[in-house]
């Protein structure tokens, strides 16, 4: 298997494992057995210690004292900032209004990509972007609000400042990824950014009945932690080492169809003629960002 084409998978395996945790998540948060804040810190926590001890067997790099700049503002970015105000936002707005926001990212990337990673703006790229963002856009626009939402203006802005601030983030870690490997630095990032949540999650996970848990939120709990943390903070710099920023973000397009495909298996939603048309659209962009430099000049 060639770099590129493990990047292909790992960033495609991002997704998969955000699309399943939707699911789970909001399972262990709306079952009542962790509030929000107590399970950000219950994930960041378990996942710096997953990243130190997997770190001791990885490539020992050196590391320069002034990239542990860089290490603190990514940590900013893309674990405090980033987990607390999706976490919030989601509370107050709706899942299908958080959807469509968080699909702004590919296009926030894009531009920053452009700026400060002097990535070329290609028009299939664009044209990729654009069918990735309708097929995303129907796909989220496509079912019932949830009730009991309250104050969505409130929400649907700390959903923004959350999709902003992870698109900051992946550029920061396209810089790192270039120089370290993800292991020597991903670890920094969950250490800073464990002492950046204490604050707000100490309370609520101090507050956890570990009692009440049942074997399937047991599993639901760790998937979050090892495989929509751990996994997915691995995999994207992994991708990131072979692959241009606005090309990895883009397959945040498959999001939806991945919490899609897994609600059908699971019975709680159906297939019909507008989610595949949707599905279509969203495969089609990814494949035009995607596509072989040969093909497309990427």
């Amino acid at each position: 298997m060639s770099k590129k084409t493990f990047a292909f998978i790992a960033a495609f395996m991002v997704q998969v494992f955000y699309g399943v945790t939707f699911t789970f998540a909001s399972d262990v948060i709306k079952g009542g057995y962790i509030k929000p804040f107590g399970f950000i810190l219950l994930r960041v926590s378990g996942a710096a210690i997953l990243f130190w001890i997997f770190s001791f067997f990885a490539p020992k790099e050196k590391i320069d004292r002034k990239d542990f700049i860089m290490f603190f503002f990514a940590s900013i970015f893309g674990i405090a900032l980033n987990m607390l105000t999706f976490f919030k936002g989601f509370e107050y707005t709706t899942p299908i209004h958080a959807s469509v926001i968080m699909v702004v990212v590919p296009i926030i990337v894009l531009i920053l990509s452009a700026i400060f990673l002097k990535e070329k703006v290609l028009p299939k790229k664009i044209i990729g972007v654009i069918l990735g963002l309708s097929g995303a856009v129907v796909l989220s626009l496509y079912g019932k609000p949830m009730e009991g939402s309250e104050n969505i203006p409130l929400g649907n802005l700390l959903v923004f400042i959350n999709a902003v601030s992870y698109s900051i983030y992946i550029i920061i870690i396209k810089k790192l990824s270039d120089k370290y490997h993800p292991f020597t630095f991903i670890k920094w990032l969950f250490l800073f950014g464990t002492i950046m949540v204490l604050p707000f999650g100490y309370s609520e996970l101090k507050a956890v009945d570990w009692s009440i848990f049942t074997p399937y939120v047991t599993f639901e709990t760790l998937f979050v932690i090892i495989g929509a943390t751990f996994a997915t903070y691995l995999l994207n710099p992994l991708a990131l080492r072979q692959l241009k920023a606005s090309t990895v973000t883009t397959f945040l397009y498959i999001q939806p169809v991945i919490a899609g495909i897994f609600a059908i298996s699971m019975g709680s939603d159906s297939l019909d003629f507008i989610k595949i048309v949707a599905a279509l659209l969203i495969f089609a962009g990814v494949y035009l960002v995607s596509m072989p430099k040969a093909k497309a000049n990427t």
